[in-house]
């Protein structure tokens, strides 16, 4: 007996996908969004989605899914979108991914899923993140989301660390039945994800918002502890009867350059430029009164031209630089920042030195 040949639900023929454009997202005008902390895209339409989602080709071997991380199965919730389901389609990519919201928000497609899309090859790439953003969204805003309910396994894990790392290992450990607890240093969860995205490209509600879903998955937090002092590795897989740690801590250090003048007033790594400007809510100025980042009518330089330091020197131009400038050694095109950040930086008139 030959196989169910599974019919496709997309209504264009396959000649037809490659000529549709890949839609754009709306966002805020340049003009507007430099001078606010307000996230600069604004989402999909339930119309938008679905028109870019017709662009799939519906590969016999999805290489998108290959190429991610997680292994979200992006032709299945694709299919979902073109179907109109879309909390089925949200419940797909969570089998794999819990931040969804998350991920579609800040995650570089373009060196993953949407850079081995084989549409690439002729046109655009399907625009894999955000259609991942607009089904979380839509989820969130419906009010609807599905927790997986699964026999528990009677083993406890415990997690070093709320930023991406640790919050992925949570979520996948907890849908296989084992009890999970994450322990954060800081006051406040989520680790790279709060401290150092600025807000207009990741709100810190869409955060809080994720680790509520966790907390109802069953994962635990616990915040101000600082594994190795508070309480050691030896004491929580004894005293406190974890099975097993993760220690997902990232790399919160800066690297300094060694040059003179860089411990001048004035000058900061990124980490602390940015961890003052969302956890010290510098973003917010003037009800959270940051003064070390008194910044309004200043000249304000970056140094390097990665996703980081475009996050900088976008929040410097928010706080009130009178110019911004990017100061990096290579040629454009050999910058590691994704072109559309790039693209959206220059049209705020942040400079190249």
């Amino acid at each position: 007996m030959s196989p169910t040949i599974k019919k496709s639900l997309n209504p264009l023929p396959m000649k037809e996908r490659i000529k549709v454009p890949r839609q754009l997202m709306p966002e805020q005008p340049a003009e507007e969004r430099a001078h606010n902390f307000t996230e600069v895209n604004l989402g999909f339409s339930a119309e938008l989605a679905q028109q870019e989602a017709r662009r799939c080709l519906e590969c016999a071997k999805p290489t998108c899914t290959d190429n991610c991380p997680v292994g979200v199965k992006v032709k299945d919730f694709v299919e979902l979108i073109v179907a109109g389901d879309f909390l089925r389609a949200a419940a797909k990519i969570r089998e794999d991914n819990v931040l969804p919201a998350v991920t579609g928000r800040v995650c570089p497609q373009e060196d993953h899923c949407e850079g081995k899309c084989l549409s690439s090859k002729k046109v655009k790439p399907l625009g894999i993140g955000y259609l991942e953003r607009f089904v979380a969204d839509y989820e969130k805003r419906m009010g609807t989301h599905v927790v997986p309910n699964v026999p528990p396994t009677g083993k406890k894990v415990a997690v070093v660390g709320s930023g991406p790392s640790g919050l992925t290992v949570a979520g996948d450990l907890v849908q296989k039945g084992h009890r999970v607890r994450v322990f954060e240093a800081l006051h406040e969860l989520g680790g790279v994800l709060v401290y150092g995205i600025p807000e207009f490209r990741l709100p810190k509600q869409i955060i809080r918002e994720q680790l509520d879903y966790m907390r109802e998955m069953g994962v635990e937090f616990e915040t101000d502890v600082v594994v190795g002092r508070t309480v050691t590795i030896d004491e929580l897989m004894g005293e406190e009867g974890f099975d097993a740690v993760y220690i997902g801590t990232g790399a919160g250090l800066p690297l300094f350059m060694n040059i003179p003048g860089e411990h001048f007033n004035g000058v900061y790594s990124a980490n602390e430029f940015l961890t003052r400007i969302n956890l010290m809510k510098a973003y917010k100025f003037p009800t959270y009164d940051e003064p070390m980042l008194d910044l309004l009518g200043k000249d304000v330089a970056v140094i390097g031209g990665g996703n980081t330091a475009l996050d900088a020197i976008r929040s410097a131009l928010r706080l009130g630089a009178r110019k911004a400038y990017v100061i990096y050694r290579r040629s454009d095109t050999e910058m590691l920042a994704p072109k559309k950040c790039i693209t959206r930086a220059r049209k705020e008139s942040i400079s190249r030195c």
